[in-house]
C-alpha cells in the first residue's frame, strides 16, 4: 500500500510537458541550466514507475512539492538526475529509444523511456524501469531482452518492472556491458510494440548517479 501512495505522490509531483523532455534528452552540449524532469515514482507493488515530465531549460519550472531534479550529466544517450522530493534523495539515470516499431505499423502512441533509479531511503538500488507510451493489455507480460537474456517484465498501466526481482542485479549488469535493450509490449487494442534502447553511455550514468545519492 506504501507503494500505490508513493506513486500517487510522484504521479502529483508532474507538473509540467512530456514532449519537451525529448527535447531535453537529446545528446547535446552542456546546457546553461538543468532540464527539470520530475522523478520516478515508486512501482505499485515492487518497481519503480517512472513518467518524467520536463520544461524546456530556459524556462524551468519548480515540481510541486519542492523536489527539482536536476541534470547532473549526460553521458551518450543517458541523462543521470538526481532530485529530493519531500527531503528524500531519488537518483536516476533515464533515456528514449534510439527506435520503436509498431505491428500494425505506425499506431500513435506517446514518447517511451526507459529508467534506472536509485532511492536511498527505502534501500533501493538500480531498480529497472520503462514508461512504454501506452496503456498495456491488463494482465499481459512483457519482456526486455539485452546480452542475450530474456527478462519477463510485470505490467500495470503504462509501467514495465521486472517480474523476478531476484534477476535485477543481474539485468543491470548485462545492460551496463550490451550494446541494447529491447522491450516488447502489447497495448490493451492488440498493438505490439518493439522499442530499443541504446546502452551507450549507461554505465557511466550508473556511477554518476551513485555517487550522486552517496551525499
Amino acid at each position: 500500500m506504501w507503494r500505490v501512495l508513493s506513486f500517487v505522490l510522484m504521479i502529483g509531483m508532474m507538473t509540467c510537458g512530456i514532449a519537451d523532455l525529448a527535447r531535453a534528452q537529446t545528446p547535446q552540449p552542456a546546457p546553461k541550466a538543468a532540464p527539470k524532469p520530475a522523478p520516478p515514482a515508486a512501482h505499485p507493488t515492487a518497481k519503480t514507475a517512472a513518467k518524467p515530465e520536463s520544461k524546456p531549460a530556459a524556462a524551468p519550472a519548480a515540481v510541486a512539492g519542492g523536489a527539482e531534479p536536476t541534470l547532473i550529466g549526460q553521458f551518450g544517450t543517458w541523462g543521470a538526475y538526481s532530485a529530493t522530493p519531500n527531503g528524500k534523495k531519488v537518483c536516476f539515470a533515464l533515456a528514449k529509444p534510439s527506435s520503436s516499431k509498431t505491428n500494425p505499423p505506425n499506431r500513435p502512441r506517446d514518447p517511451a523511456y526507459a529508467f534506472v533509479s536509485t532511492r536511498p531511503a527505502e534501500k533501493v538500488n538500480n531498480e529497472v524501469s520503462v514508461m512504454i507510451g501506452y496503456a498495456l493489455k491488463p494482465g499481459s507480460e512483457s519482456t526486455a531482452e539485452v546480452g542475450g537474456a530474456a527478462f519477463a517484465m510485470y505490467t500495470q498501466g503504462d509501467g514495465l518492472w521486472i517480474k523476478n526481482a531476484a534477476e535485477e542485479e543481474r539485468m543491470v549488469e548485462a545492460m551496463r556491458k550490451s550494446a541494447d535493450l529491447v522491450v516488447k509490449g502489447v497495448s490493451a487494442k492488440g498493438t505490439e510494440t518493439t522499442d530499443t534502447f541504446s546502452l551507450k553511455g549507461l554505465a557511466q550514468a550508473l556511477d554518476k548517479i551513485a555517487q550522486d545519492c552517496k551525499r
